[in-house]
């Protein structure tokens, strides 16, 4: 909650506060210094009271340049809308390393198959039996089939449709 609210604080109003401090937010109308007129969203009989409110996150709080209330405009007879002026940062994403993928499905070919069960017994010093070390077992296997049955460009199809 900033400095510049509306002194009187009812229940609501510090539920208002208790949520943006338990949410690590900011009621942003606060933090600007303004008139009453446009800080008051809500005049009717001889009453003026600030019941809009607009909350961010604290970190955010910086791209927000201003915040009031529009006197001319009302949107009910009584209340008044609450504009917001904020900078938003668009970052754009980093790009995915792409990922090259063995051609493991190339196994189903007979030629295919038989030539990598003879690299990978070379591979392996022509054991029967498998070490017990799993780790460097399942590493053989994979650069075995990284150079027979070859690896993807790592990028999509451009033609594939989406559903």
């Amino acid at each position: 909650m900033g400095k510049f609210g509306v002194k009187e604080r009812n229940i609501e109003g510090q539920m208002v506060v208790d949520f943006a401090k338990r949410m690590d937010m900011a009621v942003v109308n606060t933090y600007f210094q303004k008139r009453e007129e446009h800080r008051v969203t809500y005049k009717s009989g001889g009453r003026r009271t600030q019941v809009d409110y607009i909350l961010c996150r604290r970190g955010n709080l910086k791209e927000i340049s201003d915040c009031k209330v529009v006197v001319g405009e009302s949107v009910a007879r009584q209340h008044r809308m609450v504009v917001c002026r904020m900078t938003l940062m668009v970052c754009k994403k980093k790009r995915s390393k792409i990922e090259k993928k063995t051609k493991w499905w190339k196994l189903k070919k007979e030629e295919c198959c038989k030539e990598f069960r003879q690299k990978l017994r070379q591979a392996l010093g022509g054991q029967v039996v498998l070490p017990d070390d799993w780790e460097s077992t399942a590493e053989v296997i994979r650069e075995t089939g990284r150079k027979v049955l070859g690896v993807s460009s790592g990028r999509r199809k451009e033609d594939k449709e989406t559903w």
